[in-house]
């Protein structure tokens, strides 16, 4: 068997995977979980990730700190840790975005999963981005 492809993946795409239960981000965080592809996450997204959870919006879906820990603490696990990028450069219509394109150079991961059309509406990241329809359709058909 290959190397599983290596992605990053967008706080966004964790997100709802951690709200939706029966969504298609969640069967992308379950095809991880099953070794068809590898998490690579970074210090800094993993915070981004738990003060986003953290938001009123969020609490009927993840209503405790324990839930929320846990979460966090089963991404870690499946996930390889990556060194946050270094100062991101502007490369995209939000710079809240570019460490997440910094972090998938560094790391040289194979794609950066996204839903976020700052990001996927890239000409030339240095980076190949995919939807989280398109790359769990490409994971699927390898």
């Amino acid at each position: 068997m290959s190397n599983p492809l290596r992605a990053v993946p967008d706080t966004n795409v964790l997100i709802a995977a951690a709200i939706k239960p029966n969504g298609l981000c969640r069967a992308l965080l379950d095809a991880a979980i099953a070794r068809e592809w590898q998490p690579v996450v970074s210090p800094l997204l993993l915070s981004e990730l738990e003060e986003v959870l953290r938001r009123p919006k969020f609490s009927a879906r993840l209503p405790d700190e324990e839930a929320i820990q846990q979460f966090i603490a089963a991404i870690a696990t499946i996930s390889e840790i990556a060194a946050d990028p270094p100062a991101a450069t502007t490369r995209s219509r939000d710079r809240k975005d570019d460490y997440l394109l910094e972090l998938a150079i560094a790391a040289n991961v194979d794609v950066l999963i996204s839903g976020d059309h700052d990001l996927t509406d890239l000409t030339d990241p240095g980076v190949l981005i995919q939807t989280p329809h398109d790359f769990l359709t490409s994971i699927s058909t390898t």
